[in-house]
């Protein structure tokens, strides 16, 4: 069985930089806890925006300038960055949510062998359930897992309905 996990948007501003909250940083030492301890494919999403955020849908619904490529807003978090240092991973710039290169990438390295697909991150109720979705939607018979403890929502409440909206799609929450 082919193991996967996705570190999804562990990016500074999503830490503690322009949309960081006190709830992201306090599942840092959890995520990195989860990557040591990993034995298997890592893939880690990056939200990569370019200069121009302002003028995309999303910069219009969201009018906070984040995760620009190439700043240091758009970089791994350092703590999270240093655990991924130690393991071999592979990095998946996405310009939206969810990403849909994701899933063929792993589709590849599975290689037609059964899969187990881990899911933590930022933040639970954006980019998180969007690639869980995605995911399950590609590998509807592959055992996906979000863990809670490793995940934070724009607030407690939208973290604890994306995690209630994965579990209606039958994906396991685990460490609630």
């Amino acid at each position: 069985m082919k193991k996967f996990l996705v570190v999804v948007d562990m990016q500074k501003d999503f830490v503690d930089g322009a949309l960081g909250s006190e709830e992201a940083a306090a599942i840092v030492p959890a995520v990195v806890k989860k990557i040591e301890n990993f034995d298997g494919d890592i893939y880690a999403t990056l939200d990569t925006h370019y200069d121009d955020y302002m003028s995309t849908m999303e910069g219009k619904k969201l009018p906070v300038p984040h995760c620009i490529k190439d700043t240091e807003g758009w970089r791994l978090d350092k703590a999270v960055a240093a655990a991924l240092s130690k393991k071999t991973y592979t990095p998946v710039e996405k310009l939206t949510f969810g990403s849909v290169t994701l899933p063929l990438l792993m589709e590849k390295a599975a290689g037609g062998d059964d899969m187990s697909i881990e899911i933590i991150g930022l933040c639970t109720d954006i980019c998180v359930v969007s690639n869980a979705l995605l995911l399950k939607a590609h590998f509807c018979e592959a055992d996906i897992t979000v863990d809670a403890a490793c995940c934070a929502g724009v607030t407690p409440q939208a973290h604890a309905a994306a995690l209630a909206t994965m579990k209606s799609c039958h994906i396991n929450v685990i460490n609630e």
